[in-house]
């Protein structure tokens, strides 16, 4: 490392400045194959900061990576560089036009934050790309992204207007339209950038007939660099080129030619409709035939899928009742054919219009349903962007590796080209996934590969070089959206001729004489076989005795494998993964972060003393083990499960502090909370116990820990039994309250186990026993275990994990006599119940844990799916008189919106009387169990809350019921707005819920 290059870089920027080797180990990869260790990494805040950090950089002769999301599938991010990363603070909408439609923007903002704030003005930016949610459009700029609608709206290029970039010799220029006066000025000035106007414009009139021959008549081409946007007919007798806009060969240049310091960008109205018609055929054949009939109706977007993901979307409880909605048997594929259109009885029509254009015109059979409503259509999305997810969880050792993926030709040579591609695959062994954008002759085909194996590295090769040589014939484009990087590079003189790959060269080394702007990408590339994250010689150094078997993944270094760098958890505006990125926009604190360092531990490429040093706890510590990446990550990274496990290791290594001793038994101060109250409670709301809480044990000052019972839940339970039992009543099997005449009155439905959490127990006892009252409303007879043993999530979650198997042995045996008899296990407290169906049956090497997680229920499903239909009885409610209409506003438990899902709370709101109901779209409280406890993490706990929590809570109306199944939740809400929340089960309790 260059102590010089850090001095510098620290005192003159006023953004992060990161040089340590596991900081650097996280920009080593992105959502591509490759990996690199770049030299270090800066966050610039500001433009001043890009510029100081390029002249150090030049100084020191040290090449130069810009980065956004990091989601390029070809290395483009990738290299043995300085990494600038955009995304953390330059990421400002600067500027809107509203009247003529457009906006200046700085390069770090995400695609849908953008489009967003433009919602407002009925405009967005056109291009419309899957990973929207976490790439920059700065990243799209430089890979000249485009997406499902390209037939519509082109590729990025059509829509940069101006671009102000910082050049290889530190100067900044604007670069955008000029007419022949301009650019006369341009071409005469004695900079750098004067030597560019001069070096495009001579190479695009020089080279015009090559250009003409050589550059794929196809829309979708993004490899090399963008002469042909320079190339001046010959008929053109003229010096000078009209309107030469040098900002068209930044876009697509990867970064190797200049940095973007902001852009002015075209903004496109909204289409008002939408409606999408699937048509299902009997062979991935057929569909293909059908693509280009299906274009002669000139539709916005045709995707396709295939067999291999229909299959899996069959097979996949989340996206399988989705596909259910609009597809009907087995079909091998899909066109979902898409319109715009002013009205909905226009896009209506164009569905008609198709299905008839296609069955007079064609004779291939098939199925067709249409999609028109807000619900149809995002269950065809939802679908739609499940293809690399499933494609990602298919085989723990087979990939579907992005290595031949963005290949494009014209849409009527598609048919013919994918039988060719196919067979190229076949003939190598490998099963190949197609998928993606018909319309534009662009399918994304996903060989299955085990890159670990030196023979399928060996066949990637031999594959890549037959699609390369394939592409050629077909007159297509490598590379259709993804762009060249490491990836296609290679192959560049090969697809455009000697001539045009110099005069790459010659462009890239005129805007960049040191080659110091991300060198190896376009042109002078590796062989794309080389610098492979997993390659013949890759393997674990580091075999780790787990406590947790990871029988999913192979083992820990497994579970940290299946990230693939997609960066889906570095998005920011909907869904729970990943909260302390959300809020801090740090890449350290991000789910593929955290994989990424640990999987550079275990492979060798840091050294193994960094698995439990102090900077790889500061990088997990934030990991509020929401296991949001459970139900989010495309890859289905459990890092809930990973940090547990490495927690143990850290404090085996390092020591267990008290608090988190305390912490992790909960259950035992509860236990003696209760005993003592309510002198305990007095004792804690003491003026001066706050601030001894936060000095002593490391808990906040600002918070007060839940006040304790003097009669916990199941002594209440047992004493009402024991009365019973002297009064030789049994428990009455329908609720007096409800109408009678429904099935199984005076007759028990069956028994269940209510298990009682420790806060349900001894803090809030009422929970349990508003459950207890509609559990037997509904028809059932409630037991409790024998035996009050903790769910041990609380040792799970704090790393003690040798304690949480001694407990949960014990709860094994409390357990396993009731699940083996089939009765239904219930729990009210999602991160309490969901262990013995997520953690139990991993950790206890016992098959009594499978029978056990096969009936365990959380309340609220339990209810939907064995209580039968919910009826409430007309009139009776013990909710308090008011003329407003019951408002129920539901934020679902982290645990429970991985696991199980917030439908089921859902839909017993809604059967109240006359209720509206709806889910906010809050993510993750921030409370995350003790987390929003402890002293040093109060701030970021506050901040996930004002994320979407705190602000929807607010705007409520004072009538409006907050539901909050999680302790930790309604204690978040309480402690973050004021307003209280309750649980599920004192709702139903109080709405009068009949079961029949």
């Amino acid at each position: 490392m260059n102590d010089e290059l850090v001095i510098e870089l620290t005192q003159q920027l006023r953004g992060d400045v990161l040089f340590d080797s596991l900081s650097r180990a996280l920009y080593a990869t992105d959502a591509s194959i490759y990996t690199m260790m770049p030299i270090g990494v800066v966050m610039p805040r500001d433009e001043a900061d890009v510029v100081a950090a390029v002249r150090i950089a030049r100084k020191h002769h040290i090449p130069i990576t810009a980065r956004g999301g990091a989601t390029s599938l070809a290395g483009q991010t990738v290299g043995a560089s300085l990494q600038i990363d955009f995304s953390k603070y330059m990421y400002r909408l600067l500027e809107v036009n509203t009247t003529e439609q457009w906006a200046w923007i700085e390069p770090g903002i995400v695609l849908d934050t953008l489009n967003t704030q433009l919602a407002a003005h009925n405009l967005k930016f056109a291009p419309d790309i899957s990973p929207a949610n976490r790439a920059t459009v700065g990243g799209m700029i430089a890979n000249n992204s485009s997406g499902m609608y390209s037939v519509v709206y082109g590729k990025t290029i059509d829509h940069v207007l101006e671009l102000k970039v910082l050049l290889a010799d530190g100067s900044i220029a604007l670069l955008g339209p000029l007419d022949s006066d301009m650019l006369r000025d341009k071409l005469t000035a004695d900079s750098l950038e004067g030597r560019a106007y001069r070096t495009v414009s001579r190479l695009g009139r020089e080279h015009a007939q090559e250009i003409m021959q050589r550059y794929p008549k196809v829309l979708r081409r993004v490899g090399g660099y963008n002469l042909d946007s320079f190339a001046i007919p010959q008929s053109l007798t003229s010096d000078l080129q009209p309107e030469f806009n040098l900002a068209k060969m930044i876009v697509g240049s990867e970064g190797t030619l200049a940095i973007i310091l902001a852009a002015k960008i075209r903004l496109v109205p909204r289409p008002k409709q939408t409606a999408i018609a699937i048509l299902a055929f009997e062979s991935l054949d057929d569909a293909l035939d059908m693509v280009v009939p299906c274009l002669e109706c000139r539709p916005a977007a045709v995707e396709l899928m295939d067999d291999i993901l229909l299959g899996l979307t069959r097979a996949s409880a989340e996206y399988s009742k989705y596909l259910a909605s609009f597809v009907q048997g087995e079909p091998a594929a899909l066109l979902q054919v898409e319109f715009f259109g002013e009205t909905t009885d226009e896009v209506l029509n164009h569905l008609i219009g198709l299905e008839a254009h296609l069955r007079e015109r064609h004779s291939i059979a098939f199925s067709v349903t249409k999609a028109v409503t807000a619900a149809e259509k995002k269950a065809v999305l939802e679908v739609r962007k499940a293809g690399l997810p499933l494609l990602q969880s298919l085989s723990p050792d087979l990939k579907p590796e992005t290595f031949v993926e963005d290949s494009a030709v014209a849409p009527e040579k598609l048919a013919t080209y994918i039988r060719r591609f196919r067979a190229i695959c076949h003939a190598q062994g490998l099963r190949v996934a197609f998928y993606g954008h018909a319309s534009v002759g662009l399918m994304h085909a996903r060989p299955l590969i085990n890159l670990k194996e030196a023979a399928d590295v060996a066949k990637m090769r031999v594959i890549a070089e037959a699609i390369r040589d394939l592409v050629i014939e077909f007159g297509g484009a490598l590379s259709g959206e993804h762009g060249d990087g490491m990836l296609r590079a290679e192959f560049n003189r090969m697809l455009f001729g000697d001539t045009l790959y110099e005069a790459f060269r010659e462009i890239k080394r005129t805007f960049d004489p040191h080659g110091l702007l991300n060198p190896g990408k376009i042109v002078d590339a590796p062989r794309m076989d080389t610098n492979l994250r997993y390659g013949a010689g890759y393997h674990t150094h580091i075999p780790l005795q787990t406590h947790f078997g990871f029988g999913d993944t192979g083992g820990l270094a497994g579970a940290v494998e299946l990230c693939n760098g997609n960066g889906l958890c570095r998005k920011t505006a909907t869904g729970t993964m990943c909260p302390s990125y959300m809020v801090t926009r740090d890449e350290s604190h991000s789910t593929r972060g955290r994989a990424n360092a640990l999987r550079m531990v275990f492979s060798g490429a840091l050294e193994p003393s960094e698995l439990t040093s102090q900077r790889m706890y500061e990088v997990m510590e934030l990991c509020i083990e929401c296991k949001g990446c459970t139900g989010e990550c495309p890859s289905r990274v459990n890092m809930t499960r990973i940090k547990s496990e490495w927690l143990s290791h850290y404090y085996a290594t390092n020591g267990t502090p008290l608090r988190t001793r305390l912490f992790g038994h909960i259950h035992l101060i509860n236990r003696l909370g209760s005993m003592f109250a309510p002198l305990a409670n007095a004792l804690f709301h003491l003026p001066f116990v706050p601030l001894l809480q936060e000095k002593l044990l490391g808990i906040s000052r600002h918070r007060r820990l839940p006040g304790f019972v003097r009669e916990p839940f199941h002594v209440w339970f047992r004493k009402r039994d024991k009365t019973r039992t002297r009064q030789n009543a049994a428990p009455e099997p329908v609720h007096p309250v409800f109408e009678e005449g429904v099935s199984g009155v005076g007759q028990f439905r069956g028994s269940v186990v209510l298990f009682p959490d420790t806060f349900s127990n001894y803090n809030e006892p009422g929970i349990a026993r508003a459950a207890v009252r509609v559990l037997e409303a509904a028809g059932y007879r409630v037991i409790l275990p024998e035996q009050q043993v903790c769910c041990g999530r609380p040792l799970i979650s704090k790393g003690l994990l040798n304690e949480a198997k001694a407990l949960l042995r014990r709860q094994v045996e409390l357990l396993a006599p009731y699940a083996t008899q089939g009765i239904p296990i219930i729990g009210l407290e999602p991160s309490c119940i969901l262990t013995f169906r997520d953690e139990l049956p991993d950790l206890i090497d016992d098959p009594r844990t499978r029978v056990i997680a096969e009936h365990t229920f959380l309340f609220d499903e339990f209810l939907v799916l064995k209580g039968s239909n919910l009826t409430p009885r007309a009139g009776e409610t013990r909710r308090p008189a008011t003329s407003e209409r019951p408002l129920y506003i539901l934020h679902g438990h982290c645990h429970q919106k991985a696991l199980i899902g917030s439908g089921y709370a859902l839909e017993l709101l809604k059967r109240i009387p006359g209720a509206e109901v709806r889910e906010v779209d809050s993510g993750c409280c921030g409370m995350a169990g003790s987390f929003g406890y402890e002293a040093e993490h109060f701030a970021i706990s506050q901040a996930i809350g004002e994320q979407r929590l705190f602000p929807a809570v607010r705007s409520l109306p004072g009538h409006a019921e907050i539901v909050a199944m999680g302790t930790s939740c309604r204690q978040q809400i309480a402690d973050g707005t004021g307003r209280r929340a309750r649980h599920l089960a004192e709702v139903l309790a109080d709405t009068l819920f009949l079961f029949d």
